[in-house]
């Protein structure tokens, strides 16, 4: 579903992503570890071609991400081209980013009608079941200021998933969270992952990376430093750089 070739970014001469190489296969949930500043989150924007890489490519679903191939050369998409790409990919950032101006089903009803041009009757049914599966049908006309963190992170997820895409990407979604809101976002995404959706996450919840992710993938400085399944990286790091900083967290 997502592959990454030989991918670096730079923000003038400082080098966030060092020749980036992942793939993540379809069904397949992918935590990413590692310290602040390693390039995780710039990774991910990288997927959505919310940043543009400085060399490299990225796939997903087997079409490159913000560009196309001519002659041996990338030219990249225009915005309309990209704007489609992006909606066939839900992201979820560590802050929630509704409209206090919406209420919660109107969040989630804004891009498949606005963006998707879908009929509103369908959008809403879908958007409902939406509500019922995050558990917060009973919210359905309040607006974000009233709703604690966790359902707003809630409402985050059910809003992306409205879009119907192929892969859902995750930057910390707790992190902003209350340490008592962690579980009811955690079990939402557990359950997402049940069904078979791709799974990107970045973040420092290590038992849900133990328990929910098929891969674990460790980053610092840019590179990716270890990578394999939970119970190898988690249990049995090979590096060095992975055992200090897990020795650190766990």
């Amino acid at each position: 579903m997502v592959s990454a070739e030989n991918v670096w970014k730079s923000f003038g001469h400082h080098e966030v992503l060092r020749g980036i190489n992942l793939e993540v296969k379809a069904g397949e949930v992918t935590t990413l570890l590692g310290p602040s500043g390693s390039g995780k989150s710039t990774f991910l924007r990288l997927i959505n071609h919310l940043d543009t890489a400085t060399a490299g490519r990225i796939t997903v679903d087997g079409d490159l991400v913000g560009y196309r191939e001519h002659n041996g050369a990338l030219h990249e998409l225009r915005p309309q081209a990209i704007a489609k790409m992006r909606s066939e990919v839900g992201m979820v950032f560590q802050q929630f980013n509704l409209f206090p101006h919406m209420s919660v089903l109107q969040n989630i009803m804004e891009a498949p009608v606005g963006v998707k041009k879908e009929n509103r009757a369908s959008v809403k049914a879908r958007a409902e079941r939406l509500l019922e599966r995050v558990g917060l049908a009973d919210k359905r006309n309040a607006y974000p200021g009233s709703l604690s963190g966790g359902q707003q992170q809630r409402i985050a997820i059910a809003r992306a998933l409205a879009m119907e895409p192929k892969l859902m990407l995750f930057d910390e979604p707790t992190s902003a969270l209350d340490p008592e809101l962690v579980g009811e976002v955690l079990d939402v995404m557990q359950n997402l992952a049940s069904t078979g959706m791709t799974m990107i996450v970045v973040t420092h919840e290590m038992g849900f990376a133990r328990e929910v992710a098929d891969s674990v993938v460790f980053m610092d400085g840019g590179v990716v430093v270890e990578a394999g399944p939970p119970r190898e990286v988690l249990n049995n790091p090979r590096e060095e750089r992975t055992q200090a900083f897990l020795s650190k967290v766990l």
